[in-house]
């Protein structure tokens, strides 16, 4: 993922937020910063406090480091890193604040995923839509760009949700600070190695989250 994102003609910088995964991961990333240096940072945390953590985490770093534009995406592959692309040129060029990579949007797509998990995914975020009264179709999607304004207005420390909920409520929170959002069509691969992380507890946090997010401070 590293060689493939610092490959693109649009440059990119990464940063990686590790919660001291024991798998040597935070090792393997010191050495792509020799063989890449200024382009690669590693925030190591320590002991694993939730996947929305990361993101408030990382998002912060960027902002002290004074980035225009913050992305965030997964590193297996799922979200393409020529995607990254388009994302970019729906913020700087077509007016939007935050652009989405969206799977159902038309010209959006899924490969390798059951039929069971794809309409479970595409009805949460028709649950969601109505309940939030936001026009979004892929409320879940976790590959997105923002203008660094978005981030600086949106309370980070409110959004206190972990799982997919933390995903919902950044788009919310947005739409709420009357935000331009903007979904990219893109084709979304299941990963070929790893696990996902949905379990039950993250299912019941966005089942419910939706309801407390329309009283929260965002």
């Amino acid at each position: 993922m590293t060689r493939a994102v610092l490959s693109l003609e649009k440059e990119f910088d990464i940063l990686y937020v590790d919660d001291s995964s024991p798998d040597g991961t935070a090792d393997v990333i010191r050495d792509l910063q020799k063989e890449y240096p200024g382009r690669i940072h590693l925030e190591v945390r320590k002991g694993k406090f939730g996947l929305g953590t990361a993101y408030i985490h990382g998002f912060k770093c960027s902002l002290e480091k004074e980035y225009e534009f913050i992305f965030e995406m997964d590193c297996d592959f799922s979200h393409n890193p020529d995607d990254l692309i388009r994302l970019y040129k729906a913020c700087k060029e077509d007016g939007a604040d935050v652009s989405i990579g969206s799977r159902y949007v038309k010209g959006g797509k899924i490969t390798n995923w059951p039929m069971k998990r794809i309409l479970m995914s595409y009805f949460a975020s028709v649950y969601v839509r109505i309940i939030l009264l936001i026009g979004i179709k892929d409320t879940t999607a976790g590959f997105k760009c923002y203008k660094s304004k978005v981030l600086k207005k949106i309370n980070l420390d409110g959004v206190t949700f972990k799982g997919y909920a933390f995903q919902i409520c950044m788009k919310y929170a947005a739409i709420k600070h009357g935000f331009k959002v903007k979904e990219v069509p893109i084709t979304f691969i299941d990963r070929e190695f790893g696990e996902s992380k949905m379990s039950t507890g993250i299912f019941k946090e966005a089942f419910f989250g939706v309801w407390k997010m329309r009283g929260m401070d965002l």
